[in-house]
């Protein structure tokens, strides 16, 4: 069998599959293929290891004839055409739960920095604009009595809801469906889509992309929050309308945002949002902890293996 990942692997997790199949990789671990380098690379493949910038569309799924599993290193999966590779025959996998924790983590990480100011604060002391104790220097917003919305309530919207319990907050929340075992276990209380956003001091976003939720935060929806609340998206960056966020921010109609995912990614450096002070930003490092991505890879490997090897993979998608 012939494998092919499209970014370079942990050692021991390619030694691992070069044991049992004929793998090969991208020579890089950050840089990405373009879509004719990768239609070149799979035509012999009957497994690709792919990750969430690899667009694997319908006419790259055609460039590979043999093609039978798809393993992506994520959750997500918008970037793949699911429908066009069941209709190939093609199963695809992906990697949910074990990044919960640690997405939830860097989630509210990037909540208390935005809250504190944290990246302000640390250019203060390193650029020697640190003259002394002054009463409101900085002065940052405070969890605890606040109201944290969160917009998709799933394993890692309720970990969130979890930690924000630790901080005394209150936890409303929207989402497709009602999670009422959830509610009665964290605390949490539903509210209408609407009514999160302008109740919410601190509004986290949990969704997965769809279409459908393209811009899903835009101007309307901005003008609902609250002047001194706080955005934090951990999500897809396609969830919210950047442009919009940034005359929000930029006019005083939102205290600040935390953004580890953007619609472009990399995120261009001349982007707007990068040119305010209250904007907390991350280079999409949600599950970046080494025991998760380590755990992400193993799992993809065995999701693999499990398809080429004919039985049924343990996270299937289709």
């Amino acid at each position: 069998m012939n494998v092919f990942a499209t970014r370079k692997l942990p050692q021991e997790v390619s030694d691992k599959l070069k044991q049992q199949v004929d793998y090969s990789e991208w020579h890089s671990e950050e840089q990405a293929m373009t879509k004719g380098e990768l239609m070149d690379a799979i035509k012999e493949a009957d497994g690709i290891i792919s990750v969430l910038s690899d667009q694997l569309d319908a006419e790259v799924l055609a460039s590979a004839p043999h093609l039978k599993v798809i393993s992506q290193l994520a959750v997500g999966i918008n970037n793949i055409d699911v429908k066009e590779a069941t209709t190939r025959g093609v199963r695809v996998t992906n990697t949910p739960d074990v990044l919960t924790n640690a997405t939830a983590d860097l989630t509210f990480a990037l909540l208390l920095a935005a809250a504190r100011k944290l990246s302000a604060a640390s250019a203060e002391v390193r650029e020697g604009n640190w003259k002394s104790w002054s009463l409101l220097q900085l002065a940052g917003k405070e969890l605890s009595g606040a109201t944290i919305g969160i917009l998709g309530f799933g394993r890692i919207g309720q970990a969130v809801a979890r930690r924000a319990k630790g901080f005394d907050m209150n936890v409303i929340y929207w989402n497709r469906s009602k999670k009422p075992e959830a509610e009665v276990e964290i605390g949490a209380t539903y509210q209408e889509f609407e009514d999160v956003l302008k109740q919410a001091d601190f509004l986290v976003i949990m969704l997965p992309f769809a279409p459908e939720l393209k811009y899903l935060i835009g101007e309307e929806e901005l003008a609902l929050m609250k002047s001194d609340a706080i955005l934090v998206n951990t999500a897809r960056g396609g969830l919210v309308d950047e442009a919009a966020l940034y005359e929000a921010l930029k006019n005083g109609k939102l205290a600040a945002a935390a953004l580890d995912v953007f619609e472009k990614e990399p995120v261009p450096t001349d982007h707007p949002l990068l040119t305010l002070p209250n904007v907390e930003v991350a280079p999409h490092i949600g599950s970046s902890t080494l025991a998760t991505r380590m755990e992400m890879a193993n799992l993809t490997v065995r999701n693999l293996l499990a398809v080429l090897d004919g039985k049924e993979p343990e996270t299937p998608v289709n």
